[in-house]
């Protein structure tokens, strides 16, 4: 597998190619095709990371980030819940505040969560990509 560019900058992933043409994949839309290789541009990009653009970005980035059931639960019940204060986390949680600190800053880096102030006290909420993305899961 190797990606490619049409003349249009449109990206590719070679399937199989022959002496005349190839069979592409469109990473977004799955369709596939027979273009000919003079119309092909060989792109430095890795073909599985752009396999991956098929699925949604705020998808990719939940999958990335969360590292265990546990984060993942963290990310659900701020769906549910909505905002959450720290404290009612800690003490709904059998996460201790070091592992919490730990989930909270791998999904703020990957754009999934927020903080927020709930009821005066710092606390957290999922982003609108971190809504979507959860909700694409289910």
């Amino acid at each position: 597998m190797r990606t490619v560019r049409d003349a249009s900058g449109k990206r590719y992933v070679v399937e199989k190619r022959s002496a005349e043409s190839s069979r592409v994949r469109d990473p977004e839309t799955g369709e596939r095709r027979h273009l000919p290789n003079e119309d092909l541009t060989p792109v430095d990009e890795d073909p599985l990371s752009v396999a991956a653009s098929a699925i949604p970005e705020g998808v990719r980035r939940l999958v990335a980030a969360v590292r265990d059931e546990r984060t993942l639960g963290l990310l659900v019940e701020l769906d549910a819940r909505g905002p959450i204060a720290v404290r009612d986390l800690l003490a709904a949680t059998t996460l201790c505040e070091s592992d919490l600190h730990g989930a909270v800053t791998e999904l703020r880096a990957a754009g999934l969560v927020a903080e927020a102030e709930v009821g005066g006290e710092r606390g957290y909420r999922l982003t609108d990509d971190g809504a979507a993305a959860v909700e694409a899961l289910r």
